[in-house]
Formats: structure tokens, C-alpha cells, sequence
């Protein structure tokens, strides 16, 4: 009886299991990504909340964009809002609906105390996915707390969950640097991201028109490794 290939005698089962491991070894970092930002922001929530109260006068202008020609109390829909200020919270002001997501509890209910008038979700950004459609979506700085192999997977779904004629607003990082991890408030985070280049490229392969798209921030070096932020259209 002729004997079975050993793995050593077998590329193609070598090949299959070193696929597995990294498969394996990724989700496990993903994870471990997921649990230290849930915890710092646990962590950092009324540090956080303190400091980030309003817009920046870019930000506003990027809000009017994703916002334009939209109908009374339309349903928007902010992945990784926070505790709600400023983004959400001036999205209210204006009239419209919110659906807010985000892991960290300690922000969520900073949110639900704040804006009743909101609907929030604790959950990931990573596994967040509603039937509906919403005729705007944000996701302002959180995609880069996400390991970068899944952001095109998140954009796709960003883009099934936008209405007809609605845009998405989001950030990304500046620049191709490697995921790494820095501190804020004393408490250690996890970032990653494509350039923004290569974002682009994802969202209009997902059929979508840019709108707005610029840096916020230049990457300068050192800890600051650049912000750019996008408005696009689904036709």
C-alpha cells in the first residue's frame, strides 16, 4: 500500500497550514487590538469626553458636505461615535436621526445620558452590520484603530448599508506606516490604516464619487504619522 506524503514530502499541505497559522495568528491579534482600545477608552472616557467637546472648522466643513440636501430627520449612522460629542451630537442639532455604535461602555453611556433622543449600540465597528440602509454613515477616527486587513471588508459593508444618493465621512491614517501602537491620556492604543491613496482606490472600486478628500493632518514624523479624511458619494 503506497504510504500518505508526511508534511515535509506534502508543499501543498505546508502551504495550507502555514495559511491557517497566519489566519489564527491574525484573529488573535485582531482581538487583542479590539480588547486594549475597548479598555483604554474605558479607560480614558471622561479624560476623552473633556477635551473633545466641539468641531474644528474643518470638520464642520466636512460635516455640511456629508450632510447637503438631506431630508428632515434623516438616519444617519456613526460607527465608533463615542460619547456622542461633538459629532453626533451636532448631527442631532441639526434635525436628523442617530444610530451611534462604539465598543467602549463607559463613552456609549456618557451618550445615552446626554442625547436620549439618539439610538445607541454597544458593539465593534468590526461586526456591526443593520438590514436598513442609512442615508449618511461616519466613521471618524476609528477606522484606524482597526487592523488594515480588514478595512477593505468594513468599506464594503459601509457602502451595502448607504442609501441611494447618501455619503459616507471617514478618516483614515496619513500615511503607509505600520501598525503600531502610542499612548493618549496614559493609556496605550493600537492603530493601523492604508494610505490614503489606497483607500481611495477601495471606495471607488465599491462605485463610489468623491466628494471632499484631504489632510487634516500632515504626517510631520515622530508620533505624528498623518490624518486625511474623505467624503464620497454612492451613486
Amino acid at each position: 500500500m503506497e504510504s500518505l506524503p508526511t508534511a515535509a514530502q506534502n508543499p501543498l499541505h505546508i502551504v495550507e497550514m502555514s495559511a491557517k497559522r497566519r489566519r489564527t495568528r491574525f484573529a488573535a491579534d485582531s482581538a487583542a487590538a479590539h480588547a486594549l482600545n475597548r479598555a483604554s477608552y474605558d479607560s480614558i472616557a471622561a479624560a476623552w469626553d473633556s477635551a473633545r467637546t466641539t468641531l474644528q472648522p474643518r470638520e464642520v466643513a466636512f460635516l455640511d458636505a456629508l450632510l447637503e440636501g438631506l431630508e428632515p430627520r434623516a438616519e444617519v449612522l456613526d460607527l465608533g461615535c463615542g460619547s456622542g460629542r461633538p459629532l453626533a451630537a451636532e448631527i442631532l442639532a441639526r434635525g436628523h436621526r442617530v444610530t451611534g455604535v462604539d465598543q467602549a461602555e463607559a463613552l456609549l453611556a456618557l451618550a445615552r445620558r446626554r442625547y436620549p433622543d439618539g439610538n445607541w449600540i454597544l458593539g465593534a465597528v468590526e461586526s456591526f452590520a443593520a438590514a436598513q440602509t442609512y442615508r449618511a454613515i461616519v466613521c471618524w477616527d476609528a477606522l484606524f484603530h482597526i487592523h488594515r486587513s480588514l478595512h477593505a471588508l468594513l468599506l464594503g459593508r459601509m457602502v451595502r448599508m448607504l442609501a441611494p444618493g447618501g455619503r459616507l465621512m471617514l478618516t483614515v491614517g496619513g500615511s503607509e506606516h505600520p501598525a503600531f501602537t502610542d499612548t493618549m491620556f496614559g493609556r496605550r492604543f493600537f492603530y493601523d490604516s492604508y494610505p490614503p491613496g489606497k483607500v481611495l482606490e477601495v471606495l471607488v472600486a465599491n462605485g463610489l464619487r468623491p466628494v471632499l478628500a484631504e489632510y487634516l493632518n500632515l504626517p510631520a514624523g515622530g508620533r505624528d504619522k498623518g490624518r486625511y479624511a474623505v467624503v464620497v458619494e454612492k451613486p
